[in-house]
């Protein structure tokens, strides 16, 4: 039974990173004591030990122990006894390339549906939708495919803003952004703003958090829905 929490970022205002989630993640991954990190996307061009390291800090704050993905041999042994994983935020099309180079993707969606407890936030978010195609961020490289695990019937924008009515920027909002993507594609997108989350349990899919996140569908006015809300028939 899929088992998962799917945050729009890793750290709120006011907040140490993945503070806001601990008691969550605590129960998500109650029965891990290890937990797999997929640092691919590299937030600031840091390292991948750089990065693991850091969020192996912040998980021994809720008494776990994280290793990087890249620390193994090979995929396999990377997957063979995970209990735990957990993908991190930063450059969407970075992470996509480096799951499609490493030949991660079909290891890591057949972990997630045999039940392992995964976490994604931001990047490690986008990529449970459909596709990437919904991001934020610059196409710094071209990953083989925009495809990506598909666990979600629908697209993430991850830390969705919403217009600005006292603003004098001029550029597109994120609203125009989805809106040009539904011109020539036809799955939902769910903005989720910062702070929120969505939880698979097996084939229910329910926003959490204290925020409502605001759905686009092609052809229909976006609508807001209230936490607690569920998501599986949306697609």
């Amino acid at each position: 039974m899929r088992n998962c929490i799917i945050a729009s970022t890793s750290t709120i205002h006011g907040s140490g990173p993945l503070e806001y989630l601990f008691e969550t993640l605590i129960e998500l991954f109650k029965d891990a004591d290890q937990i797999l990190f997929i640092p691919y996307a590299r937030p600031g061009g840091i390292s991948h030990d750089e990065y693991t390291i850091g969020v192996n800090n912040i998980f021994k704050k809720i008494n776990k122990r994280v290793l990087g993905i890249h620390m193994f041999s090979s995929v396999n042994e990377a997957f063979e006894n995970t209990q735990g994983i957990y993908t991190g935020g930063g450059n969407t099309f970075l992470l996509v390339d480096q799951l499609y180079r490493n030949e991660v993707l079909p290891s890591l969606k057949t972990a997630i549906n045999q039940g392992v407890p995964y976490l994604g936030t931001s990047a490690g978010s986008n990529i449970c939708g459909l596709t990437m195609q919904t991001t934020n961020d610059m196409p710094i490289v071209h990953p083989p495919s925009h495809k990506t695990l598909g666990i979600l019937p629908f697209n993430i924008n991850a830390h969705y803003l919403d217009p600005d009515p006292n603003s004098t920027h001029k550029g597109e909002t994120r609203e125009t952004r989805i809106k040009e993507f539904h011109h020539l594609n036809p799955q939902p997108v769910v903005g989720l703003r910062e702070g929120s989350w969505l939880k698979i349990n097996g084939d229910q899919i329910s926003l959490e958090g204290n925020l409502s996140a605001r759905v686009f569908e092609q052809n229909k006015t976006p609508y807001e829905i209230a936490t607690g809300s569920f998501l599986a028939d949306l697609n």
